[in-house]
């Protein structure tokens, strides 16, 4: 057993080296391993120790320890390792608290950074061609800077550094949050809020009681061309403002029969003491079915709706490939939005990051949602779910009216042993990878971990970065080293 040690003060390692004698299968043995210093992770780096146990016939196995340091005493922060059945591939993050990207191998070592003037707000993906796509958190803004996730800005970044693409749609009507997706036409999808007064409010049919601070911020998705070096076309919209319902008030905007309505949503659903109604959190797009998947955060549903629309079909409710316009061709999770069903019913609370597993990973087609658990009724506790969506090969959902969308449960769920140990409040994220196992962010413990499909974890890593107060990180993406957006990393 060999040991380095890395960062903090003045570290001392009286011992380098372990020798300990081949052990029977199933039986263990105990190192005590003596350690140092000044290391706190505040002033200097987080010390990591570096554990590299070997044998013959067997390959490595390495564990890199974070951990702080005074004196004698040693307080282990995380650990991470990864054995044999892991995936092999390159993980890249944006901490929520720095202005650096940052890309690591199973090992937890940093093989690339790239550096923004902004910290993120709060997405960030490799693309195929090496640039990094990074949404960014400008001077706050003056209506929205309150909001969770409020941003404004997409940065495309190459892998040298050089800010390619600079764009900012932030003003007092309406601001990017959250998530974005680069579609395969080189356009981009991104989430934006947009302002309503109270009266707009009223007049599409909210209970005047429930408008929080006088104004109400309902979502909407832009598609932007990138044209120059800070501008952009936007070529397709959409918004949830164009596709409501409601029954309070038939002299109103939007009145009718909820439940008999899934493909809109109610007004009135959900009423909290803040503008931001919806949440969206996430934005993903299947180019098979020409569909785009939204994660609504607060009112715990994922919703499906058609990008093969124009923008003025987009506004309306006939029309694209669907037949249906920009309404909602399917939704799942929380089947009170329209009426069918109660609180046993409801399956997510406060989701993130609802996504279509790529065809090249076992489960292609279905749908994986990190589900924070956030009120979940016996107590809060996270899982991730996969669930399989009753659709068909042309993409169209099939539904029975006077019931809430199938599936009735999810085909596969993770969650901690001791469910109670494995809680994300909020941020989040997870992904399915080709190899079967799902790669998870725990995004306010700034914690990643890999499960196999049996749940075993097989990989771990904890950010600590700018330290581990403020090592939050919204998701990961993980990518195989034949990956072509890895290219500059083998050259």
């Amino acid at each position: 057993m060999n040991i380095n040690v890395s960062g903090g003060l003045i570290i001392k390692l009286p011992i380098e080296n372990y020798e300990t004698p081949l052990l029977p299968i199933g039986e263990t043995v105990e190192e005590r391993i003596e350690i140092s210093g000044i290391g706190l992770g505040l002033i200097t780096d987080m010390p990591e120790i570096m554990i590299t146990i070997s044998a013959l016939e067997i390959a490595p196995f390495k564990i890199r320890v974070a951990a702080r340091i005074l004196g004698p005493f040693v307080k282990i922060i995380g650990e991470y390792w990864n054995v044999g059945d892991s995936f092999n591939g390159y993980t890249i993050f944006s901490p929520m608290m720095s202005t650096s990207t940052f890309l690591i191998n199973n090992s937890g070592e940093i093989v690339h950074t790239w550096e923004s003037h902004y910290r993120p707000r709060i997405s960030v993906y490799l693309l195929e061609n090496g640039n990094i796509l990074r949404t960014g958190d400008l001077i706050p803004n003056p209506v929205f800077a309150m909001a969770g996730g409020n941003g404004g800005n997409v940065e495309i970044i190459d892998w040298n550094g050089t800010v390619l693409w600079d764009f900012e749609y932030s003003t007092n009507l309406y601001c990017l949050h959250h998530d974005v997706e680069m579609l395969p036409n080189g356009n981009i999808l991104m989430i934006a809020w947009e302002y309503k007064t109270a009266s707009e409010a009223i007049d599409a049919g909210r209970n005047p009681n429930s408008v929080p601070m006088g104004q109400l911020w309902p979502d909407h998705i832009i598609e932007v061309k990138p044209t120059g070096q800070t501008s952009g076309d936007i070529v397709w919209e959409w918004h949830i403002w164009d596709h409501l319902i409601q029954d309070y008030d038939p002299g109103k905007n939007n009145y009718g029969v909820v439940e008999d309505h899934p493909e809109l949503m109610d007004i009135n659903y959900y009423v909290s003491g803040f503008a931001d109604w919806t949440h969206t959190n996430a934005v993903d797009y299947n180019e098979e079915f020409e569909q785009i998947i939204l994660s609504i955060h607060s009112i715990s549903e994922f919703w499906i709706i058609d990008h093969s629309t124009t923008t003025e079909q987009a506004a309306g409710h006939t029309g694209g490939r669907s037949g249906k316009g920009g309404d909602i061709l399917y939704r799942w999770g929380n089947p009170q939005t329209y009426r069918e069903g109660g609180q046993s019913d409801q399956q997510l609370y406060g989701q993130h990051d609802a996504q279509w597993i790529e065809q090249v990973c076992p489960g292609g087609g279905n749908i994986l949602v990190f589900n924070n658990g956030l009120m979940r009724p016996g107590g809060g506790y996270s899982s991730v779910e996969e669930i399989v969506p009753p659709v068909d090969e042309n993409g169209n959902y099939s539904y029975t009216p006077g019931s809430a969308y199938e599936p009735e449960e999810p085909i596969w769920i993770y969650t901690a042993e001791d469910l109670f140990d494995f809680f994300a409040i909020n941020l989040a994220g997870a992904q399915r990878l080709p190899n079967g196992n799902t790669v998870i962010c725990n995004g306010p413990h700034g914690l990643f971990f890999e499960v196999t499909e049996e749940k075993e974890i097989v990989w771990e890593y904890i950010n600590t970065i700018p330290n581990m107060i403020d090592n939050h990180v919204f998701k990961i993406e993980k990518y195989a080293p034949d990956y072509p957006g890895l290219a500059n990393l083998f050259t």
